[in-house]
């Protein structure tokens, strides 16, 4: 009867041992994977972050109207700083380009300057008038930045000048040290006899393979003896 009891206490406190350990492995896995607290967002002024995004939208706002001012004036800037490198014809604006082009917009039905075309027929009309007056149309690149007479204006205001930076240069009064050799100074013994049609350098060639300036600097094969 006695080692039956112990038996039992034995059994029992196997068990007990073991819930104690299931217990504590629970707990463990259950410390670890624990789900943390969300934490609230703090309140904030909502009326001074209104009147901040107000203010920021404004400053967007008057950013934007003062670029779209000086939109077009730049595009035709760049039209009149490269137009050497463009197909384009030289154009140099009248003197009373602006009572022109304003005369234009009241027979083809504008009043404003500032208001944008009414379509695209209104549109066609002016800018058609205006380059049958001025001698001068609009490209088609800059064409759909055209919105109203004041666009129109600035570019007709605005000289193009086709010739080379180089060959500006010449209707250019330059300082005193200054000097710029704008043709080409090219030996031929034919011409300059100076020296007795002797070069400095004899064995130098001043052969001109363009087709276009081959007749105006005719060149000069210089005699070799070796090889």
């Amino acid at each position: 009867m006695a080692t039956i009891v112990r038996s039992l206490n034995a059994v029992k406190k196997a068990c007990f041992l073991r819930n104690k350990l299931v217990d504590l492995t629970v707990q463990r896995y259950a410390s670890a994977n624990r789900v943390k607290r969300i934490k609230k967002p703090e309140i904030t002024n909502r009326d001074a972050n209104q009147a901040k995004s107000a203010a920021m939208r404004a400053e967007i706002e008057q950013q934007g109207a003062i670029y779209e001012g000086k939109r077009f004036e730049s595009v035709a800037q760049s039209i009149s700083a490269r137009g050497y490198l463009r197909a384009i014809k030289p154009y140099n604006p009248p003197e009373n380009v602006h009572e022109q082009v304003h005369k234009i917009a009241k027979t083809t039905g504008i009043n404003d300057p500032k208001q944008p075309f009414s379509g695209s027929e209104q549109k066609f009309a002016f800018l058609s008038a205006c380059t049958d007056a001025l001698g001068h149309s609009v490209p088609n690149s800059i064409l759909h930045d055209v919105h109203t007479v004041e666009d129109a204006l600035i570019f007709y205001q605005t000289p193009i000048d086709t010739r080379l930076p180089l060959d500006a240069i010449n209707s250019v009064e330059l300082p005193e040290n200054l000097h710029i050799q704008h043709e080409h100074i090219r030996f031929n013994p034919e011409t300059d006899t100076m020296f007795g049609g002797k070069s400095a350098f004899p064995k130098s060639s001043t052969v001109v393979t363009g087709l276009k300036y081959k007749r105006k600097y005719p060149g000069h094969e210089a005699k070799k003896s070796w090889p």
